[in-house]
């Protein structure tokens, strides 16, 4: 059966401004502790621990048998490990990586670590919701095959004249796209990993204007980049390539969003 894309997480130094920034923009609920959600994806915005990197740090996927599947991954992947989580992270109850080394989490309904959002949650369609998110590696059908063999992940389309797949579980979209150092000439070099999120809104007119007066009433969200007309620029250019959005900025801590209608 098709895994769920239902969790995604960020790590920054400045939690308690991004996880506002989601709530008043994207209508996100918060629970108690780190996390928001759109009704079906849980996002942790987790304060940034010692030597991590900030930004977009990884998904989650929720599976109907973990051990299952671990038993047909080392199967065809015997490279690939499982290491299981301490219990206080409210969906880690297993966190592995693909061929390529991005790190994903796995869990089920019944694991001890889920709890929250992640426990309670309805499967609900909201107004503002995650749509996508784009990870970029050097070799993208060999992770599409992956996913797809392993994980059971639904082609979305089929691979763009650019080296792009889509994934789907039926709502959310994984696309993965093919990272070349060639593009980022004039700004500074991203690594292989998740370059952006990608949210749908009920109206784009609307979520504009929205936004415009989040600037006014909070303006702490929106702090300048000293290289936006140059390096900037440019990242929001790469960024534009995703055929799935319509309209592309930042939150407060850089991570890359792109937004849609519909």
């Amino acid at each position: 059966m098709t895994a769920k894309i239902k969790h995604l997480a960020i790590c920054s130094g400045n939690s308690k401004v991004l996880l506002d920034f989601y709530a008043s923009l994207f209508k996100m609920e918060r629970d108690a502790g780190q996390v928001v959600t759109d009704g079906y994806v849980g996002m942790n915005v987790n304060p940034r621990g010692r030597g991590r990197q900030a930004g977009i740090d990884h998904f989650g996927l929720e599976v109907d048998d973990a051990e299952a599947l671990m038993a047909r991954c080392h199967t065809s992947y015997p490279q690939i490990n499982f290491l299981k989580r301490p219990s206080n992270r409210p969906f880690a109850g297993i966190s592995t990586h693909d061929p390529a080394g991005n790190v994903f989490d796995l869990s089920q309904a019944g694991m001890e670590n889920r709890r929250g959002v992640y426990a309670e949650a309805p499967e609900e369609l909201r107004q503002r919701r995650v749509d996508h998110f784009e990870l970029r590696t050097v070799n993208p059908a060999a992770l599409a095959t992956f996913y797809q063999d392993v994980y059971g992940l639904l082609p979305a389309s089929q691979a763009s004249e650019d080296g792009k797949y889509a994934l789907t579980d039926g709502r959310i979209t994984l696309v993965i796209a093919r990272w070349n150092i060639m593009d980022y000439a004039g700004t500074g070099i991203e690594r292989p990993a998740i370059e952006h999120l990608g949210f749908a809104v009920e109206n784009l007119q609307t979520f504009k204007a929205d936004l415009d007066e989040l600037m006014e009433s909070r303006p702490e969200f929106f702090t300048t980049y000293t290289k936006e007309s140059t390096e900037g620029a440019r990242r929001l250019e790469i960024l534009d390539g995703c055929s799935r959005g319509e309209f592309c900025f930042n939150d407060p801590d850089g991570v890359l969003l792109d937004v849609r209608e519909g």
